[in-house]
């Protein structure tokens, strides 16, 4: 069987089915020893008209393997575009991915128990509003999978009126994350000791065909994490639960193609005992128009508005992120005896925070139950946001030539 999306139902259930996809396995089959249950659901629903080739947007779908206690070995996605309506959009194949005729597959790597891993396909506009055809989408590993029947997505694909378009990308909190708004080149990278601080490498991409005027953005942290620097323009609330933080640059441009980030860093609490603290979520929208001066300027991504969520397809606004942590023993050096003591005192070394643990890739961390309350967090932060966004309001001119609307 494969499932069907149509966008009106889609978009209003994908929080719905990532809760199902990240439960503990109440409704899962059974999996036999050496079983990698790996499940695929799509984020991006709608294209904006008027997306160039060069800015193609890249409709974000997650692949799912959190029902496991076992690691899925070489995943790979296969992506079949013959139904596609090729006078309506085009399909760009990733780099590094190889194409046979309409199909085109492409590797992710492994992809460990208890983890999730999001990717893209980039496609762009080329004529009139409207059903667009669609894709067949087919995860599939290495790694036996007991249950194939959510491995392939029907998903259609609909062209949506010329408009701003954001997607939010998020990377898994590592010790040396590189803050780039992309996790290219990032091997091996080192778990955050407790106690220790890391950078959130976070961006809000405009996918759309005309400019964003003003943004919006909240994130929230899995439980034992705190924020330890947050940008101007941001809340972090008090009260109990995970630690949320409710920002808004309302002078910001977000034309299309271009991407917004500012720095974050978080604590791992010194008390956890979990490898993996999960999940976080970060949120972006764009705001009715831009007033007053930018607290961060956007940069144009790489190759790799009107009413607040008047966002073309805010399916994809969100995205889902992990902390790891290194819970390896610090060691602590042994004195070598010099002979003869001496009037001056001898360095004494320290332990170096990053330890040993965490290799390429995402620590194993096993069935999660952890994800049906970030996706309830998630909805709790978009409402703090539209709350924060209500006290701050401001009522701006805006050119007429802004308002136009084409087919």
């Amino acid at each position: 069987m494969i499932p069907f999306h149509r966008p009106s139902l889609a978009r209003a259930g994908a929080l719905a089915l990532l809760v199902a996809a990240g439960s503990t396995g109440v409704s899962a089959p059974a999996h036999a020893a050496g079983e990698a249950d790996l499940a695929l659901i799509p984020l991006s629903f709608e294209l904006a008209k008027g997306v160039e080739e060069a800015k193609a947007k890249p409709f974000k779908f997650q692949v799912n393997n959190t029902r496991s206690t076992v690691d899925a070995k070489a995943v790979q996605v296969t992506v079949e575009t013959a139904h596609l309506n090729d006078r309506k959009v085009g399909v760009v194949v990733p780099d590094g991915c190889e194409a046979t005729g309409t199909t085109f597959s492409c590797l992710l790597g492994d992809l460990p128990a208890g983890t999730t891993e999001d990717f893209g396909i980039p496609l762009f506009s080329l004529g009139k509003r409207g059903d667009a055809g669609h894709l067949v989408v087919t995860v599939t590993s290495a790694t036996t999978d007991p249950f194939m029947e959510d491995n392939t997505v029907e998903h259609d694909i609909t062209v949506a009126k010329p408009g701003h378009d954001l997607t939010t990308w998020v990377q898994d909190v590592y010790a040396d994350v590189e803050v780039d708004g992309d996790d290219r080149g990032e091997q091996a990278l080192l778990p955050v000791r407790p106690g220790e601080t890391a950078p959130l490498d976070w961006a809000v991409y405009n996918h759309g065909s005309r400019a964003a005027t003003g943004i919006a953005y909240g994130i929230a942290l899995p439980a034992g994490v705190t924020f330890a620097e947050l940008p101007e323009g941001c809340d972090e609330s008090d009260g109990e639960g995970p630690a949320l933080a409710h920002c808004a640059d309302s002078g910001a441009v977000l034309r299309p193609g271009e991407f917004y980030t500012a720095d974050v860093r978080v604590r791992v609490d010194a008390a956890v005992t979990e490898p993996v603290l999960r999940p976080g979520f970060l949120y972006g929208f764009g705001l009715d128009v831009a007033a007053g001066e930018p607290e961060a300027t956007p940069r144009i991504a790489s190759d790799t508005q009107r009413r607040t969520f008047a966002d073309v397809d805010p399916g994809d606004d969100w995205a889902q992120f992990d902390v790891f942590v290194d819970l390896s023993p610090v060691s602590t050096p042994t004195p070598t005896p010099t002979g003869e003591p001496t009037g001056s005192p001898s360095p004494t070394a320290t332990a170096t925070p990053g330890g040993s643990g965490g290799g390429g890739g995402l620590p194993v961390t096993g069935v999660q139950a952890g994800l049906i309350g970030g996706i309830g967090a998630a909805v709790l932060l978009a409402g703090g946001v539209l709350l924060l966004l209500s006290r701050r309001r401001k009522v701006v001119l805006v050119n007429p030539a802004d308002e136009r609307t084409t087919d």
